[in-house]
């Protein structure tokens, strides 16, 4: 008797990428190691898309496109090309207007797709419809998704085989186009026995002969027992990926799971072992000098808790990294699970991953429910689509009030459709205004990473990937510098002091960061005005996103003054207090500290 085919999809290079460096590898490092899959017979990547597209205009300074046209000129025509959308958001954090949605398609039809894999994080099946009628349109296959989770312990509601029958239901009947249906768990929290009971049930409902698929990641230790459930209960096709990127917060090994199934009655791809140990050899070689984070080979007990992707995790810890509050993350994954319950079990997987991470840490820093990330705050509110079941009314309550928005059961992409900066010709002319060529590659770019997207088109990106030949480059430099005349910001006891050291024996004059003079090209203090004079400090480390108000104007409390981009959030700096600003002492795309001076109101 022949062993059924399974067919593989390799996802090294996009989710694997993902969930150990938080999507951060060069172009020019990772080829050659692509060229070692296909030669070890590999004919289906996930290659892009997702949090993989943004990631590379944000911290490579690459363009997603070209990498993606590279990739098919390597592979050749016939290997099939995967990428990720989520619904109406496609590689954006937020809906996009029915524009959007169509360039996406086409965009990724253009340079090199054949497949892409349709989510939406809160399982609304209106959100799926026109996406999917889009990516038809352009002649690309359409796998359609059912996001799954396992709730935190003690919660119910959704989330289990009846939530996802209906929500299969739904998209059958609502007659989406589809040339595959997956099973998409991002953290990798399923129970193996609620795969088994759900394969089995989806298997039971569609036309026979329908490609069935699950996509797990390994965070929560149980992604093979998962693989296993799956195979058994009658799945085609399973997402691995090659190590050094793979077990941890991503797929499970390629090498594992054919020892795995060993003496089973499955053929994973037709794949041999000797020629997948030599492509792993390269891509290892490929990675060598890339940091890898502990935290993304790690399984963790904790994340049923959260629960927390791979993809979502490991990006957050970078930035965490980047932004010294590292230590938080515990406490941060501890309070996603109150998130989560009163935010109406939207399945934990980007975008609402980010959002559930986004509030914990507000909640972590800032006091619980005393600030409202903005897309956690839209989510309850009804602007990205109906919620699997109903958010807490107190939560909902303090969204409105924060947020200044009014709850909503209209469809997120007619209400995309409303707004104008979601339009190609707000980008059209942004573009123009700003000097650079509106071709429709360029537009989506824009759309799709705003201001940073501007910053790389303008050619102003900058690459921030870790590596570690830089990183012992950097504490060489920090050791020499150690024994020379200078300024320096040291920290004690989580306070930050700006030093000033002088050769001979010449005082050393130590102030606070907060209380420094502001940067030369910050903007000029305002004539004195009436009043004590008080200082704004930044919440949170980050970056100046935007500058609203100026020196001299009059502001209201509650008055925006300025915006910070802080892990993917806008952080509002509000005026504590009617008055005058005397001070902006920061400007856009400065790197601020937890407390240094942003500003001071007269």
């Amino acid at each position: 008797m022949a062993k059924k085919f399974i067919d593989i999809m390799d996802t090294t290079f996009r989710d694997g990428f993902q969930s150990v460096f938080g999507g951060r590898v060069l172009m020019d490092d990772f080829f050659p190691a692509v060229e070692a899959a296909k030669e070890a017979g590999i004919t289906h990547f996930e290659f892009g898309g997702g949090a993989r597209f943004q990631s590379l205009f944000f911290y490579l300074n690459e363009n997603a496109f070209d990498m993606m046209d590279r990739f098919r000129a390597v592979v050749g025509p016939d290997a099939n090309l995967q990428t990720l959308a989520r619904g109406v958001n496609t590689v954006m954090l937020d809906t996009g207007s029915r524009e959007l949605v169509d360039l996406h398609a086409k965009m990724f039809r253009k340079h090199g797709t054949t497949t892409i894999r349709n989510f939406d994080a809160l399982n609304d099946v209106e959100n799926l419809k026109y996406s999917g009628e889009r990516i038809v349109h352009y002649g690309l296959k359409h796998e359609v998704v059912v996001t799954l989770m396992e709730l935190p312990p003690g919660c119910t509601g959704a989330h289990d085989v009846t939530f996802y029958e209906k929500v299969l239901r739904e998209i059958l009947d609502a007659g989406i186009p589809y040339d595959s249906i997956c099973f998409k768990d991002a953290s990798g929290t399923s129970a193996p026995q609620k795969i088994y009971e759900t394969v089995k049930m989806a298997r039971k409902m569609v036309p026979e002969g329908t490609h069935l698929r699950l996509h797990t990641h390994e965070t929560a230790g149980v992604s093979v027992s998962a693989y296993l459930a799956a195979l058994d209960a009658g799945i085609d096709g399973i997402d691995m990926a090659a190590s050094p990127v793979s077990g941890g917060t991503s797929q499970p090994d390629i090498l594992t799971m054919l020892h795995a199934t060993k003496g089973m009655n499955y053929d994973l791809g037709g794949l041999e072992l000797e020629k997948i140990l030599e492509y792993e050899d390269v891509l290892t070689d490929c990675l060598s000098d890339y940091f890898m984070p502990p935290e993304a080979t790690q399984v963790s007990p904790l994340i049923p808790f959260s629960p927390m992707p791979g993809g979502a995790l490991t990006a957050n810890t970078q930035m965490m990294r980047d932004n010294n509050i590292l230590d938080r993350y515990p406490e941060v994954i501890r309070a996603m699970r109150e998130v989560v319950e009163k935010g109406g079990y939207g399945t934990s997987v980007t975008p609402v991953s980010q959002f559930y991470f986004q509030q914990a840490l507000n909640n972590v820093i800032m006091g619980p429910w005393k600030q409202i990330a903005p897309g956690y705050g839209k989510m309850v509110l009804g602007y990205f689509g109906k919620t699997p079941t109903e958010p807490d009314p107190e939560v909902v309550a303090i969204a409105a009030e924060k947020l200044g928005l009014e709850p909503t059961t209209e469809n997120a992409i007619d209400l995309a459709d409303k707004d104008e900066k979601k339009s190609i010709a707000c980008w059209k002319e942004r573009l123009e205004k700003e000097g650079i060529e509106a071709t429709e590659e360029n537009i989506f770019i824009a759309a799709a990473c705003d201001e940073k997207g501007i910053t790389y088109l303008k050619g102003e990106a900058e690459v921030n990937v870790r590596k570690i030949s830089e990183m012992k480059e950097e504490k060489e430099e920090s050791t020499s510098m150690a024994n020379t005349s200078g300024s320096y910001t040291v920290v004690v006891n989580g306070e930050k002091f700006n030093v000033q050291v002088a050769e001979g024996e010449a005082d050393i004059q130590v102030t606070p960061v907060d209380a420094a003079e502001p940067a030369a090209a910050a903007a000029p203090e305002a004539p004195a005005a009436s009043g004590e004079a008080e200082d704004i400090k930044a919440p949170l480390p980050g970056n100046v996103w935007k500058v609203i108000a100026n020196p001299g104007q009059s502001v209201n409390e509650g008055d925006k003054l300025l915006i910070l981009e802080s892990m993917k959030m806008e952080i509002d700096i509000v005026a504590p207090r009617s008055g005058v600003v005397r001070s902006i002492n920061v400007n856009v795309n400065d790197k601020v500290v937890e407390g240094q001076l942003v500003a001071v109101l007269g």
